[in-house]
């Protein structure tokens, strides 16, 4: 399952850089919680969460990020922003849903 997982989060990134987005860091890990990418979005510090699936036989990716999971990015979000070294103006978290090859960029959910 975690290798599915990398796959998904390295479409996504090459989907951002694609995008002119500058990967920060993959894998964040706070005190009990992760966030898959952080990345600048010009001077946007953007915390990504990214979701994926070979079908939506099961529902759609982007359902599963629920409100208990945006709690815990806002929590590790948090924390990164505690640590920041680099500058930036703004921050959001956004969601991709990859659903076979197929992908979904839903940005700005609410951060804090």
């Amino acid at each position: 399952m975690r290798k599915r997982g990398r796959y998904y989060e390295s479409l996504a990134c090459k989907f951002l850089e694609e995008r002119d987005y500058k990967i920060v860091e993959r894998n964040f890990k706070c005190s009990r919680y992760e966030i898959d990418i952080v990345a600048l979005d010009g001077d946007t510090l953007v915390f990504v969460e990214v979701k994926g699936a070979k079908n939506t036989e099961f529902g759609h990716p982007a359902l599963k990020v629920d409100g208990v999971k945006l709690r815990r990015i806002r929590e590790c979000a948090s924390e990164y922003l505690s640590k920041a070294k680099h500058p930036f103006r703004g921050c959001r978290i956004d969601v991709i849903a990859i659903v076979g090859e197929r992908i979904e960029h839903i940005k700005g959910v609410p951060l804090f």
